[in-house]
């Protein structure tokens, strides 16, 4: 089992940025790839970010590439999301999500954060 607890959301001007954390409890974090996604009101779920169990291969998709950066530290249990040069479009609640590289890819998961709410003003 893994439990995940998303951190560091909050009100931004656009153009600002913000870091997200997502806290890992168990002890096969880091046999797992993580990944963000995002949701915004009436919206579907939105892939935003992966990464593999070593850390390597970082994936972001076209909507926030040269923006979001993922990254890991598998001694604290951790996934980040470095989210930079922020849009109002940015604005959802961001959930971490722990499964397989490709899973997350594709938009599922073994297990989901509760999310936390970025919301980015004009």
């Amino acid at each position: 089992q893994v439990q995940l607890v998303e951190s560091g959301g909050g009100l931004v001007q656009a153009g600002g940025s913000l870091r997200l954390s997502c806290a890992a409890s168990g002890r096969t974090f880091s046999s797992y790839a993580m990944g963000w996604f995002r949701q915004a009101p009436g919206k579907e779920r939105e892939f935003v970010a992966a990464i593999t169990w070593s850390g390597g291969n970082p994936y972001e998709p076209d909507s926030v590439k040269g923006r979001f950066t993922i990254s890991r530290d598998n001694a604290k249990n951790t996934v980040y999301l470095q989210m930079n040069s922020l849009k109002p479009e940015d604005t959802a609640v961001y959930y971490c999500a722990a499964g397989s590289i490709f899973g997350l890819r594709i938009g599922g998961a073994d297990y989901w954060g509760q999310g936390t709410q970025v919301t980015v003003s004009s």
